[in-house]
């Protein structure tokens, strides 16, 4: 096992460095520069004090440099500072943000496996009925519905025409001054229309591979023995089929941590929520480097760690991966 955990540990990191340089030289080459915002706010500054600031940022050494003088800084963990008006640290920015959208994401997470689960197990118990048909019918309308259409009928119904529900920011204007219990009500609140635009579109795929994997594994032998020695159905389904049928399972639960702040970038900037996913889309508009390489460069960690959690949770599953 320690063999394998340590070949998994250094193909990430040479996995890592392709990320980065590979996220580095795409960013180059996007049209547009760090500094045309700064300059284009200030017609009359002159051709020399242009050329002032792109030697200010590094922008005039090559491109190679650059990536190994932010190479450099990375090891030590040290992301820059960033190119926006502010001028803060980009690990201070990351680390002010970070905390909402992983809150918002595990609490995703966690709902969608808690409805798509069981959603997948009753399908696949009614293979091919009413309940099969209309289940499907509903999981996949949510997945095929645009994200931001969703979003923006949401905020249409719930909080312009009703009025139930808040549609921007995570807090209401007076929530200083709210008790201990309504700020909890305020902020549950401003989270179920984020929750739900998030929760839509996840839940089709993951009730759609439950049922896929508990109909092979109702196939199996040993179902079918379990079935002939008269054991309750519930017990079947529950305790033999619904084990080995979430062990796959494993694969899509790694893989979502990447999603974290992937797949916050369109309903945080939608919701006006300040976190992660609006912080990255405010920096591709600005411009801003250092943020983008420090948010990509946390969304590949993300990325391989969770690989590597679905092969260490394969390997204690299947003693044929540790071997």
């Amino acid at each position: 096992m320690s063999n394998y955990l340590i070949k998994r540990f250094l193909s990430m990191i040479i996995l890592l460095f392709g990320i980065t340089l590979l996220s580095f030289s795409v960013i180059q080459l996007a049209p547009g520069s760090p500094i045309d915002v700064e300059t284009s706010l200030n017609p009359k500054l002159s051709k020399e004090a242009k050329e002032q600031l792109i030697k200010f940022y590094g922008l005039d050494k090559p491109i190679y440099i650059q990536y190994f003088n932010w190479l450099k800084k990375i090891v030590v963990l040290d992301f820059g500072y960033s190119f926006s008006s502010d001028h803060r640290k980009v690990v201070d920015k990351i680390v002010e943000r970070i905390p909402i959208t992983l809150i918002l994401n595990f609490l995703s997470i966690l709902i969608i496996f808690m409805i798509g689960i069981p959603i997948g197990v009753i399908v696949s118990i009614y293979q091919n009925s009413f309940v099969d048909k209309f289940f499907s019918f509903f999981v996949f309308i949510g997945f095929a519905l645009p994200t931001f259409w969703i979003a923006l009928l949401l905020m249409m119904f719930f909080g312009i025409k009703l009025g139930w529900l808040p549609i921007s920011g995570i807090k209401s204007f007076n929530h200083e001054n709210l008790s201990y219990l309504a700020k909890i009500i305020d902020y549950s609140k401003h989270l179920i229309l984020p929750l739900s635009v998030s929760i839509i579109g996840g839940l089709a795929g993951i009730s759609r591979y439950v049922r896929g994997n508990m109909i092979e594994v109702l196939k199996m032998d040993c179902i079918l023995a379990a079935k002939a020695r008269g054991i309750s159905k519930v017990s079947i389904y529950m305790k033999h089929a619904l084990r080995n049928a979430l062990i796959p399972v494993v694969t899509i639960l790694g893989l979502s941590l990447p999603g974290l702040i992937g797949g916050s970038v369109i309903f945080e900037s939608i919701f006006g929520i300040p976190g992660m996913g609006l912080l990255f889309y405010q920096s591709v508009m600005g411009r801003d480097y250092p943020v983008i390489m420090g948010i990509l460069f946390i969304g590949a960690i993300l990325t391989l760690l969770g690989n590597l959690l679905a092969d260490i949770c394969y390997a204690f599953a299947d003693p044929r991966i540790r071997k």
